[in-house]
């Protein structure tokens, strides 16, 4: 069975990108899930343009997670056992494709192919939804109060993992051309690795890698655009061998930070030096979360855990190993040299690099540390 998944962050964009899929794949089937309130999940079947199965399942945890695991996994082991070829599933608003897709993989009884993970998405409005600070459920998108993402940071998650972006423009009101350019321009910036698709005839079958799309989503992972372009949005990268010095980071973050839509990479902290910290800014939100130790305190070269440090031995030092600080900022008038000079105020002294600074080790949980920049 041959499969595509599409991923949204609201019903009206799925919509438009399952039917524009069916009419241009008519064998497959569309299976939409839809998770209302109190765990009602509601399931529509259809093909050849018409409703096959209507089905509502009521879930004890109406979670997002659950829905995945206890309605789509046993809809697609019932489709596949049936002998169905293609499949196009569309996920419930704000269901990533990575836990979907992984979900598939761990719950069916036979291997399927993904021939693409496609985010459904409205360019004009991409930009207002990286930098809202409603979470899922106060913004209306997913009934589960408990999910404290914010839109930005489903998009951008989405951007990361998904191999192809399919353009909606929802009819409801009038597309400003100038905003829709500036957010196709905002996703090739994003997604350098995506097909950007303005309709789903040129969605390209086969470009799904699970692998390559999870090494995208680490925390810590860098993939930056190569080239110029003409877009107004630009990704600077700098680099610091040193520790940084924690409280002059801190001080430093915001203007980090400040106008970025999206700032990641991984940080070497003086107070915590055995520590390979992860750093994730999306929008108005920026966290810290400690991923484990580096390569280098472990005895273990860069090659020992592929996946997780896909990229550690692209920064192999011979002295610091893969210790270092790399941060990759993505936003509009991006100014290398002034993050340049906040990164390297953060670094620490001759003095300070010999002293008791540098050896501390203090207890840092793993996890997400999260900060709201005002």
């Amino acid at each position: 069975m041959h499969l595509t998944v599409i991923s949204s962050l609201d019903t009206l964009c799925r919509q438009q990108a399952c039917e524009a899929m069916a009419a241009a794949n008519p064998r497959a089937l569309v299976v939409l899930h839809d998770l209302l309130e109190n765990g009602l999940v509601i399931r529509r079947v259809s093909g050849h343009s018409k409703i096959i199965e209507r089905h509502e399942t009521h879930l004890k945890h109406g979670c997002l997670s659950c829905t995945v695991r206890l309605d789509v996994v046993p809809t697609i082991e019932q489709l596949m056992a049936r002998g169905e070829e293609h499949v196009i599933i569309g996920l419930p608003p704000a269901v990533s494709s990575e836990s979907a897709i992984g979900a598939l993989r761990r719950g069916l009884s036979r291997p399927v192919t993904v021939d693409s993970a496609v985010l459904a998405c409205a360019p004009d409005a991409l930009e207002d939804h990286i930098w809202d600070h409603h979470t899922l459920f106060e913004s209306g998108f997913t009934p589960v109060p408990e999910d404290q993402r914010t839109a930005g940071e489903f998009l951008i998650g989405e951007l990361a993992f998904s191999d192809t972006v399919l353009l909606a423009e929802v009819d409801l009101l009038p597309v400003d051309p100038a905003l829709r350019l500036r957010g196709v321009q905002l996703i090739r910036e994003l997604a350098p690795h995506a097909d950007v698709a303005g309709n789903a005839d040129d969605i390209r079958p086969g470009r799904h890698d699970y692998q390559d799309a999870l090494s995208r989503t680490m925390p810590g992972s860098i993939r930056i655009p190569a080239g110029a372009s003409a877009s107004p949005f630009t990704t600077v990268t700098h680099r610091a061998e040193r520790p940084l010095h924690p409280d002059r980071f801190r001080q430093a973050l915001i203007s980090l930070a400040e106008g970025c839509c999206w700032l990641r990479g991984r940080l070497w902290i003086a107070a915590a030096p055995r520590c390979r910290i992860a750093i994730q800014g999306i929008g108005p939100r920026v966290w810290l979360e400690n991923t484990g130790p580096w390569l280098a305190d472990q005895d273990a070269g860069p090659a020992s855990d592929p996946l997780k440090y896909l990229d550690a031995h692209l920064d192999w030092h011979p002295e610091h190993g893969d210790r270092g600080s790399v941060l990759a900022a993505t936003g509009e008038d991006m100014d290398p040299d002034e993050i340049a000079q906040l990164l390297a105020g953060c670094e620490l002294t001759d003095a300070e690099n010999g002293s008791r600074l540098c050896r501390v080790d203090r207890s840092v949980p793993a996890g997400p540390k999260p900060l709201t920049l005002n």
